[in-house]
């Protein structure tokens, strides 16, 4: 009974320790393709996965530690070719460097 008592206690003190995981120096989305990897991950179920392929290629810029990662708007320049020069709206993703947090997610319009 003193030993079930003992192994409680242990696992009760050990459960309100931080996790002791590892953590990449250069954070968890270290560069622009993993960043753009996650952003078409979090808005495929959102927007659709086909919406989303029309947007690409997508373009991931790094300020301040988060990645803000934007598509691209395709659309019809009257000659039967495509423009990316039109009115309308792209999806943005910003995500955190460091944890690969979603800080922020819209689609224009």
């Amino acid at each position: 009974m003193k030993s079930w008592v003992i192994l409680a206690g242990t696992v009760l003190l050990a459960s309100g320790l931080p996790a002791q995981g590892y953590k990449p120096a250069s954070g968890y989305v270290p560069d622009s393709t993993t960043a753009v990897k996650i952003a078409e991950a979090v808005l495929a179920p959102v927007y659709g996965e086909k919406h989303i392929q029309l947007e690409r290629p997508f373009t991931a810029t790094l300020k301040n530690g988060v990645w803000t990662v934007t598509g691209t708007l395709h659309c019809p320049d009257g000659k039967g070719g495509i423009t990316t020069f039109c009115d309308g709206g792209v999806a943005e993703v910003r995500i955190s460097k460091s944890d690969g947090r979603i800080l922020y997610m819209l689609h224009g319009m």
